[in-house]
C-alpha cells in the first residue's frame, strides 16, 4: 500500500510540475487611452461642466415630426432587434459558463444482457456461484439499473471562474453595442430626416423659378412678336425652362428614395412621412458643448464596448493558460443494480454506489493548448488595437466636427447674402430686359446663378443641422 501511495504521489508532483511551464501571457501596454490630450484643441480650455454627450436625445430634438420617427425606428428597426439578440445570446454563455462550477447530476434507467464464454475466468465463476443456495447464476446474465450520476470540476485553479468572469464582460459589451447601434439609428433617422427637408425646399425653390422662367419666355415671345428680340433668345428660354421641369423630376424622385429609406430605418412599409417643410430655413441649430476629451471614455457606448472586449480577451488568455494545469474531478453514482428487475427491490443488496476523483493535467502533446493559449493571446493584442483605434477615431472625429460646425456657419452666412444680392439681381435684369435695355443672357445667368446660390444655401442649412447632430453622436449622445 505504501508503494501505491509513493506512486500517486509521484504523478501528482509530475503533474505540478508540468502545469508551471505553462507559457505567460504578453504583457499589453494602453498608450492611447494614457495619453489622450487634455482639450480637443490645445489653444482653447473646454467646460468640464457641459457636455450634450450625457443629454438625453428627447431634449436634444425638439422637431415632434423627428421625434415620433425616432421612437417608431426603436421600436421596429431590424438592425437593432438583431442586436437585441445578440444580448440575449451573450447572456446565455454567461448561465453555461455559470453552470460548469456547480455539480452536473443526472438520473437514468439501463437494461442489457451478456453471455461470458464458459472457458473465462468470469464465466468459470459465475458457472461456479449460486446466485441463492441450490440456484444456479443465470446464464446469460441480465443486468437492470436505475439511479443517479454526478460530475462535478473542482475549480481549484479558478478556471472556470476566469471563463464566467470573461462571459460576463463579452455580454456587457454587446449591452454598450447596442448603445451604439442606438445612438447610430438615432443620427441616422435625423440626418435623413434633414435631408428629406432640405429636399422639399428644393422642390419649392425649384417650382418657384420654373414660375420665373415661364414668365421670361412668354416676354421673350412678345418681344420677337413686336422685333425687340429674336428667335434665339426664345429657344434659349425654352430651353432653360426644360432643364428645370427635368431638375424637378429628379429632386421629385430623391423625394421618394429618401421617404422610403426614413421607413426602412423605422422598419415598416413605404408610407409619406410627416414632416413641416416651412420652417427649415429659419431652424436654429442645437449649441453644442462638448467637454473635455477624458469624457468620452464614459459616454461613448463604442469605447466602453471595446474596453470591455479587451476586457473579455484579457480573461480568456488567463483561462487559456489555467488548461495547462491539472484538472480535479469527481464523479459518483447511487442507484439500484441487479441481473433480474424483481431483485431490485431487495435492499440493502441492490444498493449500488461509486465515487471516484480523478487528478489529470496534459503532460504530452500539448499542441492544442499551445495553439488555444496562442490564438487567445493574439486576440488579446488585437482587442487593444481596437480599443486604441477606437479612442483615437472618436477623439479625432469631434475635431474635425468642431471645425466643420464653425466653417459651416461661415459658409451659410455667405451663401445667405449672394442669395440676397442675387435675388435683387433677377429682379433689375428682368426689368432691364422688359425695356429692351439688357440681353436675354444677362437674364438667364442671373437665373441660373440665383438658383444654384439658392440650392446651395438649403445644402449649407441641411448640413449645419445635420454636422451638430454628427458631433452630439460623436460625444456620446443618441442611447440614453
Amino acid at each position: 500500500m505504501k508503494i501505491y501511495n509513493k506512486y500517486i504521489a509521484a504523478i501528482a508532483v509530475s503533474l505540478v510540475l508540468a502545469s508551471c511551464k505553462a507559457p505567460m501571457a504578453t504583457v499589453i501596454q494602453d498608450d492611447v487611452k494614457n495619453n489622450i490630450p487634455e482639450n480637443f484643441k490645445q489653444d482653447e480650455q473646454q467646460d468640464v461642466n457641459n457636455n450634450s454627450g450625457t443629454t438625453p436625445w428627447r431634449q436634444f430634438f425638439t422637431d415632434p415630426n423627428l421625434v415620433s420617427l425616432i421612437e417608431t425606428s426603436l421600436k421596429n428597426n431590424q438592425e437593432l432587434m438583431i442586436t437585441l439578440q445578440e444580448i440575449e445570446i451573450a447572456k446565455s454563455g454567461v448561465v453555461a459558463k455559470k453552470g460548469k462550477l456547480s455539480p452536473t447530476v443526472r438520473a437514468g434507467l439501463g437494461a442489457g444482457i451478456k453471455k461470458a464464454g464458459r472457458y473465462t475466468s468470469e464465466g468459470a465463476g459465475d458457472a461456479s456461484t449460486e446466485i441463492e443456495p441450490g440456484k444456479e447464476m443465470p446464464d446469460p446474465l441480465g443486468n437492470f439499473e436505475g439511479g443517479l450520476m454526478a460530475n462535478w470540476e473542482i475549480d481549484i485553479w479558478k478556471k472556470l471562474r476566469t471563463e464566467k468572469d470573461a462571459a460576463v464582460a463579452h455580454y456587457l459589451s454587446t449591452v454598450e453595442g447596442k448603445n451604439f447601434v442606438l445612438s447610430n439609428l438615432i443620427e441616422e433617422v435625423a440626418d435623413n430626416y434633414y435631408e428629406l427637408l432640405a429636399l422639399d425646399n428644393q422642390m419649392d425653390i425649384i417650382q418657384q423659378y420654373i414660375k420665373l422662367q415661364t414668365r421670361a419666355l412668354e416676354i421673350a415671345k412678345i418681344q420677337k412678336q413686336a422685333a425687340a428680340a429674336t428667335e434665339l433668345a426664345v429657344k434659349k428660354f425654352e430651353a432653360e425652362l426644360a432643364k428645370s421641369k427635368a431638375t424637378e423630376y429628379t429632386i421629385r424622385q430623391e423625394i421618394t428614395e429618401k421617404e422610403n429609406q426614413i421607413n426602412a430605418l423605422c422598419g415598416r412599409y413605404p408610407q409619406e412621412i410627416v414632416r413641416t417643410k416651412e420652417s427649415f430655413m429659419s431652424t436654429i441649430p442645437q449649441t453644442v458643448y462638448t467637454g473635455i476629451p477624458s469624457q468620452l471614455l464614459a459616454n461613448r457606448p463604442d469605447i466602453k464596448q471595446a474596453e470591455l472586449e479587451l476586457k473579455a480577451a484579457k480573461l480568456d488568455v488567463e483561462a487559456a493558460r489555467k488548461e495547462f494545469y491539472p484538472s480535479l474531478e469527481i464523479s459518483a453514482t447511487l442507484g439500484l443494480e441487479a441481473f433480474k428487475p424483481s431483485y431490485l427491490v431487495k435492499l440493502p443488496e441492490s444498493i449500488a454506489y461509486n465515487l471516484v476523483g480523478e487528478l489529470a493535467g496534459p503532460l504530452i502533446n500539448k499542441s492544442a493548448i499551445k495553439a488555444n493559449f496562442q490564438t487567445a493571446d493574439a486576440k488579446q493584442i488585437q482587442a487593444l488595437y481596437e480599443y486604441d483605434k477606437t479612442i483615437l477615431n472618436a477623439y479625432l472625429d469631434i475635431s474635425n466636427l468642431m471645425s466643420k460646425v464653425k466653417n459651416i456657419d461661415q459658409y451659410y452666412q455667405l451663401k445667405s447674402q449672394e442669395t440676397q444680392a442675387l435675388d435683387q439681381s433677377i429682379d433689375i435684369a428682368n426689368q432691364l430686359f422688359k425695356n429692351s435695355r439688357a440681353d436675354y443672357l444677362e437674364v438667364l445667368l442671373n437665373q441660373r446663378d440665383a438658383l444654384d446660390a439658392k440650392m446651395e444655401l438649403i445644402e449649407a442649412k441641411q448640413k449645419q443641422l445635420s454636422t451638430v447632430v454628427d458631433i452630439y453622436k460623436s460625444l456620446g449622445g443618441g442611447w440614453k
